[in-house]
């Protein structure tokens, strides 16, 4: 029997203030000198004092601060200070100004470099550049005449190079737009500066950041319920209207980076400051993201670091017809299994460009913060590639370690919160690195959130098994096995669950019956009453104890049915395996939103519970509840109980028994009603609970609490009570209880009525 277990959770700012200087914002274009920082020497902070088992790895974390402190210190001397090397864009790529238009590329292996396009018919000849000391080729197109720009709006662009490997014509590394012509394989990088009146001017502020997150993971290629590719401007229209009213606070939007190939769901980027042409244009990126705004939603962009695509023709790869430009030479630079490149973080130039980047989509589109993709392969040599992560500190620690890498990591956080400091950052780690989510002036990584990937791997393992293997301890120690101090964003399920190949839990619950038995006209079977059940009650569970965030991938809230598959042809592998593609079909790359709407079909109930669910988290913040306490997690009955803040939440998992006159701990005295029941008829249950009933608590030590109530726990129902009478009746006697009448008749399912066995003490958490 384990002790119980509670969470008290403080709140902290990100940064001490004695030790947070904001970024200095103002923009500055002549060269700047460097501004002094405070910055505490290495490996100080709290890191030791949140967890002691650092010390033994000490020289390793003052190594770390010390590369940090290092990079930070030489930023700060040779270009004026992070706030200004963070500005490449201002300088490489296309800089319009009074005069004219100044491109600049950093090539340092061409031999020659020419810029061509519509504006000069393609002409090599046309327009040399020249090249400094540093590799950085430059030229400067005067207005024209009339005081026109020489490359108008819209023209397509390209840098022409010799280079080692031959003459090579790419799309300018930092190029903000670029699209793929009709019948052409490699796209265009296009100049994009519309005119001032058609430019798009932002109207709304951004949101005040939540206290906690309830994230909308999203594609906008693939939300539309038609089989096509969805638009910024739909997007805007049609989904997030809808997220606004399932309760949702952020959306995080996958695949905005360009990418040519569809199908790699965005990861395999080509162009990292251009926004995916198939979806329409920046302003429309833009339009978006203000609405969102408007609906006081944030918008959360899903951005790749961890990698780029190994195209050679629309990509970095190769860019300056050298190996090692923007990523390691040899085998370091390629991931085996991505089939994509790696940069190498330890290039000054590289981290001109990824932290250019991190800071262009905030300041030029407004996103509101980032989840980082592939966190993982970053920081590790091996990439996390066939290592089980066991939790022995040696494995963070050591030679394995990416350290350029991990300190990019910091300096990207530290940017990104000096300059916003309500932006939100969330890491995609499967290794569950320690001092990920801790203030990087701390010593830490400096993430807000990281993503709790165990839990939706726990589910699926779960669904595997018979319900009478179901394991109620496995279940809350997997939810609450985080790191004391760090925030994780816990979701049963994301976009990964949902790709051909692997099931939705939906799926995994319903499959075929699915297709046949969830119209209301038609009678139900015990699958589809099972999987309704337990997709409610694995959403709710999850999002009441995984963490101080939640995510949801778009049409998972009403069990969407089936797999992502993107349009593909067939695939000839090197050793001459052909892999079958779809014949570019679109038809399970949408989202079915109308089944969800359908008052006719039992997803509709599915989608409404999620909704209510949302709602009672906004309403009663328990997420980020600094009050957490597991009271019951019973093998036997399978039930689980625990308290977040006013609320006690009950879980009975049970295949088959219904508990009368279960007593279930709480700590405050007072009344209790329903505010949340998953057996709710509006949510497709049975309505075996009465709504107006109250719940008064009675002293007695129980199950580890002061006081208790007794309610009706249904099997497979999940119901949320509230406290919500300060001034209790408060009774000392468990037999003077009256207990209320809670039930109603059952609708068609077998209800077995079991007594709980007062005479065996549950497992306490």
């Amino acid at each position: 029997m384990e002790d119980d277990t509670e969470i008290e959770v403080e709140e902290q700012e990100s940064v001490p203030k004695e030790l947070s200087t904001p970024l200095n914002r103002k923009i500055i274009t002549e060269k700047s000198e460097a501004k002094p920082r405070t910055i505490p020497p290495p490996g100080i902070g709290q890191i030791y004092e949140i967890d002691p088992s650092l010390l033994g790895f000490r020289q390793h974390l003052d190594y770390r601060y010390a590369q940090y402190k290092r990079m930070r210190e030489e930023i700060d001397k040779y270009e004026g200070g992070l706030e200004v090397f963070s500005r490449g864009y201002e300088k490489l790529g296309f800089v319009r100004s009074e005069m004219g238009i100044t491109y600049r590329e950093w090539a340092p292996g061409a031999k020659s470099a020419a810029l061509i396009g519509d504006f000069n018919n393609w002409n090599p000849n046309a327009d040399i550049m020249n090249r400094n000391e540093f590799g950085v080729w430059e030229i400067f197109l005067p207005n024209n005449a009339d005081g026109s720009p020489a490359i108008p709006h819209g023209s397509r662009v390209k840098i022409r190079m010799e280079t080692p490997s031959g003459i090579k014509d790419s799309i300018p590394a930092w190029i903000k737009f670029s699209v793929q012509a009709p019948g052409e394989i490699p796209y265009n990088g296009i100049y994009y500066d519309p005119p001032e009146e058609e430019k798009y001017v932002f109207k709304h502020p951004r949101p005040k950041r939540p206290k906690s997150l309830r994230i909308y993971e999203s594609h906008v290629g693939m939300s539309s319920p038609e089989p096509m590719i969805n638009t910024y401007a739909n997007f805007r229209d049609d989904v997030l209207p809808r997220i606004k009213r399932l309760g949702y606070n952020a959306v995080q939007i996958m695949a905005i980076q360009e990418h040519s190939y569809y199908a790699s769901f965005g990861y395999h980027v080509t162009n990292f400051f251009a926004p995916s042409s198939r979806f329409g244009t920046p302003d429309d990126l833009k339009s978006l993201i203000d609405k969102a705004h408007e609906l006081g939603i944030l918008v959360l962009m899903d951005i790749v670091h961890s990698h780029a695509s190994n195209n050679v023709l629309d990509g970095l790869n190769m860019f300056d017809g050298t190996d090692g430009h923007y990523f390691h030479m040899g085998s370091r630079g390629q991931h085996s299994v991505w089939d994509s490149r790696l940069f190498n973080y330890g290039s000054w130039e590289v981290l001109r460009y990824l932290l250019s980047n991190a800071r262009w989509w905030l300041e030029e589109y407004k996103f509101d913060g980032y989840r980082f993709d592939g966190v993982t392969s970053m920081m590790y040599i091996h990439h996390g590639l066939q290592v089980g992560f066991t939790g022995n500190y040696n494995e963070y620690f050591g030679y394995a370690t990416d350290v350029d890498a991990v300190v990019y990591l910091m300096l990207v956080n530290d940017m990104i919160h000096g300059l916003y400091p309500e932006a939100v950052t969330i890491g995609e780690d499967v290794s569950g690195m320690p001092t990920f989510c801790i203030p990087v002036q701390d010593g830490g990584v400096g993430f807000d959130y990281r993503l709790h990937m165990a839990i939706a791997d726990k589910w699926i393992e779960i669904l595997k098994k018979r319900d009478e293997d179901w394991k109620m301890g496995d279940i809350v120690h997997t939810l609450t096995n985080r790191r004391w101090m760090e925030k994780c964003v816990a979701y049963a399920e994301s976009h990964d669950q949902a790709l051909v190949g692997d099931k939705t839990i939906a799926f995994w619950l319903m499959d075929k019956d699915m297709y046949e038995f969830m119209a209301l006209d038609r009678p139900s079977t015990a699958l589809i009453d099972r999987g309704i059940a337990l997709h409610k009650m694995i959403r709710l569970i999850t999002m009441g104890l995984g963490g101080e965030g939640y995510l949801n991938f778009m049409g998972n809230e009403f069990g969407h049915p089936e797999w992502i598959d993107f349009p593909r042809g067939d695939q000839c592998l090197p050793n001459g395996v052909v892999i079958t593609g779809n014949g570019y079909s679109y038809d399970k790359c949408r989202r079915r939103f109308d089944l969800g709407d359908a008052d006719y079909l039992r997803y509709r109930g599915m989608q409404e519970f999620d909704q209510a669910m949302q709602h009672v988290e906004e309403k009663y913040g328990f997420m980020t509840s600094e009050h957490t306490y597991i009271s019951r997690k019973d093998e036997k009955d399978r039930v689980i109980v625990f308290e977040k803040g006013n609320l006690v939440f009950v879980f009975n998992f049970h295949w088959n028994n219904s508990y009368f006159d279960y007593r279930v701990g709480c700590a405050k005295p007072g009344k209790y009603k329903i505010i949340l029941d998953s057996d709710d008829p509006l949510f497709g249950g049975f309505g075996r609970l009465d709504h107006n009933a109250e719940y008064f608590s009675f002293e007695g030590w129980y199950d580890d609490r002061p006081r208790s109530f007794m309610v009706y726990a249904p099997n497979r129902t999940a119901v949320v009570y509230a406290l919500v009478e300060d001034e209790p009746k408060v009774v000392n006697d468990l037999e003077l209880v009256e207990i209320p009448e809670t039930v109603k008749p059952a609708a068609a399912e077998p209800v077995k009525e079991s007594e709980p066995d007062e005479e065996s003490e549950p497992l306490d958490s």
